[in-house]
């Protein structure tokens, strides 16, 4: 392929290149995509379905590899090892708008695979990769529904940026990932410093804007490398079985779905009973040679697949036409809510049983030290420290299911962040609550958002635990139906509804705004319109749900579980880090030892201290305090004597700090040898005199008062 490279001018001068036809021939597609210093290379292969395959088995990977910022890889092996948190989550970045684009008949394999090949400090790689991806796609001419682009929107200090940088995004309001393709917006993530509903709206207006320039720029490309981005329909397969389950089992479908009072296990059961006595049966009953029972014996998937496409429809028909879902709830109805916290014991810091509906999620809140942050840094992105964590666990009991358990996977990773998002805005400073706090999500039952239940039930732990959140925070997860022109948008949907629907629009916020939002499509595009009606339509769900979780626990208890440790923080000279730690961490040991509490130093001089009792962090803060006191002339001291001269003996008045006193301070009378008054570890009460031209501190034993005595003596002994 002919080299092409091309730039897009973008906001306040943040252009962003583009060049394919150079890298990778042997690949599908491939695009070098580059803003400032930050170059993504995304390739997108296409290879042949696999035998008895019903379902798209796209495949999105993401790398960083360190020599992009210039680094060589740690440990033995020194290479890239297995992909962290952060790059999982840029893969779902890329998969979520990239997925509902293919068409739906499609079953060969794809690959997208992007690596960050180089990095500056300035701009974020995720999205250059997402809207590569696109590029990628169109160029390997992969049936698709694009161009598809993406952008990031920033707040700072009220005004709108398009793609920030790391700085921008850390100090604004609002960290914003619009994607879309001519049709509408297709993607949305954000955090979100509690912004009211309209200001989300207006960013995501904002950049839905922006991507056009991305979306002409790929047109223009495409046009000129003669690619054709006409996605072909084909004709339904299998059209006469279809027909066939529609006569035999439509009715019986609709009367399942206007039963109201079935759960979903109910529902389930009555509608794999008829597949099995109206369908599978009747299918039986043909003649061996009849074409339906051929086919349906070629293909053992073929009536699951064809019957729950039939069920679709006629659940979406009910919607539209009536109004109703298949648990008898209006269109904005939450379902039923119940909740409670202490559900264990409190050596469990905090618990908290969130359920809504058949959806059920134990929350546990965990309070640790400042020993106890993840560290996140590596040589791609320094000084990352989380002291919030969320952990999402899906174990397959929740859906009724047996299945080996494995390793968190890129779902459970994508709804923790989220909920970790959700919940990140209303903590309190680190300077006001130090604790490093944990959360963990089981979902104990799924039947929809999960998510959401997660984020609820991890503030009523929190505040179960005695975390003093600004705001309790509750979330709901919308979604839609779309039948041509008319468009239904349902309230906490459930799992039939988010299966069967074409959007899941997650938002969680407080009674002041939105912390956190997530819409993923099934569909190629959706209007700003009515997407600005689902986040209202949500501000209402959120508002019912927060009040149901107030009716439990309305504020962060006043006392934390006996069981939590008791923390406390100081701040020293940074110079004095040294003293406190000692020669081979000699003297932060003693004192831990001697005050059974727990010490961490940080390197701008913040000392946290924690112990199992308040008295103990108490005392450790006071020998810190001491030993890190500034010394000025006349404060007395009660110091042990370590070393004797002719002329003088030494006294360490402070771990590391040690004085002379000359042989004529030693006494009111005359000495004539130190040894007469001193000897090696005796405790004796000094004054500071002062300090010589080189620094050195002078002592005495003159013109101590008995008072000063007492009160270093007392001081000692603390």
């Amino acid at each position: 392929m002919e080299e092409y490279n091309k730039s897009i001018s973008f906001f306040e001068g943040r252009d962003i290149k583009i060049q394919v036809g150079l890298l990778a021939p042997q690949a599908g597609g491939a695009v070098l995509i580059q803003a400032g210093e930050t170059a993504v290379f995304v390739t997108a292969t296409r290879s042949a379905g696999r035998e008895g395959i019903d379902f798209l088995p796209l495949t999105v990977d993401y790398e960083e590899r360190l020599y992009a910022a210039g680094r060589i890889p740690g440990g033995f092996l020194r290479r890239e090892g297995k992909p962290p948190e952060r790059a999982i989550l840029t893969g779902r970045l890329i998969d979520r708008p990239l997925r509902p684009l293919f068409p739906s008949w499609l079953r060969d394999d794809i690959q997208i695979v992007a690596t960050t090949l180089s990095m500056d400090e300035e701009v974020p790689p995720d999205v250059l990769a997402v809207t590569g991806a696109s590029v990628a796609t169109l160029v390997a001419q992969i049936p698709f529904a694009g161009p598809m682009a993406a952008v990031r929107v920033g707040l700072l200090n009220d005004e709108f940026i398009i793609n920030p940088t790391f700085r921008e995004i850390e100090k604004g309001d609002l960290d914003l990932v619009v994607a879309g393709t001519p049709d509408g917006v297709v993607m949305v993530e954000a955090g979100a410093n509690q912004l009211p509903e309209q200001d989300v709206i207006e960013a995501i207006e904002f950049g839905y804007e922006a991507i056009q320039e991305l979306i002409k720029a790929q047109q223009d490309l495409i046009q000129e490398l003669g690619i054709s981005i006409v996605v072909e329909e084909k004709e339904e397969e299998n059209q006469e079985v279809l027909n066939f389950i529609n006569q035999q089992a439509s009715e019986e479908i609709k009367k399942v779905l206007s039963q109201f009072d079935l759960d979903k296990k109910l529902r389930d059961e009555a509608l794999d009973k008829i597949q099995l006595e109206k369908v599978e049966e009747a299918i039986n009953a043909l003649e061996d040679d009849n074409e339906i029972k051929v086919a349906v014996t070629e293909n053992s998937k073929l009536i699951p697949s064809l019957f729950k496409k039939l069920t679709k429809k006629l659940m979406r028909q009910q919607i539209i036409e009536e109004g109703v879902r298949v648990d008898g709830r209006k269109l904005d109805q939450v379902r039923p809510i119940s909740s409670r916290v202490r559900l264990l014991p409190p050596r469990v810091h905090g618990s908290a049983l969130f359920q809504r509906g058949l959806t059920q999620v134990l929350s546990i809140a965990t309070l640790g030290t400042a020993g106890d942050a993840q560290d996140l840094a590596d040589d791609l992105h320094p000084d990352i420290e989380k002291r919030y964590l969320h952990h999402y666990n899906f174990p397959p009991y929740s859906v009724g299911e047996t299945k080996p358990l494995r390793s968190p996977g890129r779902r459970e990773i994508g709804h923790g962040a989220l909920a970790e998002r959700a919940i990140t805005p209303v903590l309190p400073p680190q300077q006001e609550f130090p604790y490093v706090i944990r959360v963990v999500s089981e979902v104990m039952s799924s039947n929809g958002s999960t998510s959401m239940g997660s984020v609820c039930g991890s503030t009523l732990a929190l505040m179960d635990a005695g975390v003093p959140i600004t705001k309790p925070v509750s979330g709901a997860a919308m979604g839609l139906i779309k039948e041509g022109d008319e468009i239904r948008i349902l309230t906490d949907i459930q799992g039939i509804e988010d299966f069967l629907g074409d959007m899941d629009f997650k938002v969680a916020g407080t009674d002041d705004g939105i912390t956190a939002l997530q819409m993923d499509m099934k569909i190629t595009g959706l209007s700003i319109e009515v997407i600005a009606k689902a986040i209202n339509q949500a501000k209402d769900a959120r508002l019912h749900i927060l009040g149901e979780m107030l009716k439990t626990i309305s504020e962060p208890r006043k006392e934390l579980s006996s069981y939590a440790p008791r923390l406390m923080t100081m701040k020293i000279d940074p110079e004095m880090i040294g003293l406190v730690i000692g020669p081979g961490g000699k003297t932060i040991k003693a004192i831990t030892e001697q005050t059974g509490s727990k010490i961490d130093i940080s390197d701008d001089g913040t000392v946290t201290i924690c112990a199992t009792q308040a008295e103990r962090a108490q005392q450790a803060k006071r020998i810190i305090q001491t030993m890190t006191r500034k010394l000025n002339e006349g404060d007395v001291y009660l110091g042990r004597v370590t070393r004797i001269i002719d002329i003088g003996a030494f006294v360490e008045v402070l771990p590391g700090k040690e004085g002379m006193i000359h042989i004529s301070q030693l006494a009111e009378h005359r000495v004539g040898k130190v040894e007469d008054e001193v000897a090696i570890g005796d405790e004796i009460v000094v004054k500071i005199r002062g300090f010589d031209n080189k620094g050195r501190l002078n002592l005495t034993r003159l013109g101590i008062h008995p008072e000063q005595a007492a009160i270093a003596r007392q001081e000692s002994q603390i």
